[in-house]
């Protein structure tokens, strides 16, 4: 006989959470059956084609990987591939960092980008001030799944202008405004570079002053670095504001992906880093990458290895290396072209407005400055489809579809 006992989880305390809305973008794009459709909602690389691409060195790496005899699937450490994380610290601080010389940084490996805010947030939340936790200021706008990220594990939000509508550029006084107005000691989450969702980012002379202020009021930042080679196609430049951080002496978070700029998006290559305050020691740091490994181990034990293998094997290998630089200005050298068609072609029908935005942002991201309303219009009309926040991703462009896409953003302009 059947049981009659209720659901522990009825509708009054579960209910049906609301669909994911960049994923539902998608699920949508896949239904239309329009051959003239675009897709610049997806935030993942696309070739000229509109496919995806698959970095010529990764795939070299793949075989030296497939004809290594030695290959196993055993376990990695709690940490991660070594030879991984130790590349990784030096990719994102640079190999002359006196941080890692004096073993000041300690990094294990995470689940992508997500996996490593994820862990530095359960990080924060159980050590930083845990009978008084601090808020943390997120930028307005910003990705949207950082909100369920901190709030998940009950840290407090609070938010700093970003964005300003009018420039359609970085709102830099109201920014520096809030952060000044935080509470000393709050959490200030800063995007390295290719700020997401609006592709703009502070000028080194900016970050200087991010840095003062932060300093000044005794502020903790914690970098989301998903975009690093991607954005700009130099390494070190879109380093820059981290390192510039770490060598002012500041103790500070780093999450690092390996989607984007390896093109690994399945694959969830990722480091986390702590990296401690000048005035420390190694063995500080050695204390934080204990606690670090005990709540990898009760969320994930281990990491996976394939993705952490392909990095490392470019990251370790002088040639591959060269030729993964290459690979980036590739990728963003593309983005950079598209961007510069897109507002040509703008203001060549003299599309109302200024368009200058769409060159001087940088990265996957455009913030059309678009309204809702019309990219409701271009979607039911045109069947371009982005997110109704205006967020294009630039990699969605082709030489094959950017005039098509002007000429749609032309008409919800002028008609909307």
């Amino acid at each position: 006989m059947a049981s009659s006992k209720p659901s522990a989880f009825p509708a009054s305390t579960v209910p049906q959470a609301p669909e994911d809305p960049l994923f539902g973008l998608m699920a949508a794009y896949k239904r239309d059956t329009s051959e003239k459709k675009v897709d610049l909602g997806i935030g993942a690389y696309r070739d000229d084609n509109a496919k995806p691409w698959v970095l010529p060195v990764v795939k070299k790496a793949d075989d030296i990987l497939r004809n290594d005899p030695n290959l196993n699937h055993e376990y990695l450490p709690i940490a991660g591939l070594p030879e991984f994380t130790s590349a990784s610290q030096k990719l994102i601080f640079g190999s002359d960092s006196q941080a890692i010389k004096d073993g000041r940084v300690a990094s294990i490996q995470a689940i992508s980008g997500t996996g490593s805010l994820h862990l530095g947030a359960l990080f924060l939340r159980k050590f930083y001030n845990p009978a008084n936790p601090p808020s943390i200021y997120l930028s307005n706008p910003t990705w949207a799944n950082h909100h369920q990220i901190f709030t998940n594990v009950s840290l407090q939000l609070a938010h700093y202008p970003y964005f300003s509508p009018q420039t359609r550029g970085l709102d830099f006084t109201g920014m520096l405004a809030a952060i000044s107005a935080a509470p000393t000691g709050s959490i200030i989450l800063l995007h390295a570079c290719a700020h997401n969702p609006t592709g703009v980012d502070p000028t080194q002379a900016q970050w200087t002053q991010i840095a003062d202020v932060m300093e000044q009021k005794g502020l903790f930042p914690f970098f989301d670095n998903a975009y690093q080679g991607f954005a700009s196609g130099d390494l070190d430049r879109d380093a820059w504001a981290i390192r510039h951080f770490v060598a002012r002496g500041f103790e500070l978070l780093v999450a690092q992906s390996y989607a984007k700029n390896f093109g690994l998006y399945g694959e969830r290559a990722g480091c986390f880093h702590y990296v401690a305050p000048a005035t420390a020691s190694a063995a500080d740091a050695s204390r934080v990458a204990s606690q670090l490994a005990i709540l990898q181990r009760s969320e994930i034990s281990n990491p996976p290895a394939y993705g952490a293998r392909i990095a490392s094997t470019v990251l370790n290998n002088g040639a591959l290396f060269a030729e993964w630089k290459e690979n980036l200005t590739t990728m963003s050298g593309r983005l950079i072209g598209m961007r510069a068609e897109l507002r040509g072609l703008l203001e060549k029908k003299g599309t109302p407005g200024t368009w200058n935005h769409v060159t001087d942002q940088i990265g996957m991201f455009s913030f059309t400055g678009l309204s809702e309303k019309q990219v409701g219009l271009l979607r039911e009309k045109w069947h371009v489809y982005m997110t109704k926040n205006g967020r294009a991703s630039v990699a969605g462009l082709n030489s094959r579809n950017v005039e098509y896409v002007a000429e749609a953003i032309d008409d919800v302009v002028r008609s909307a």
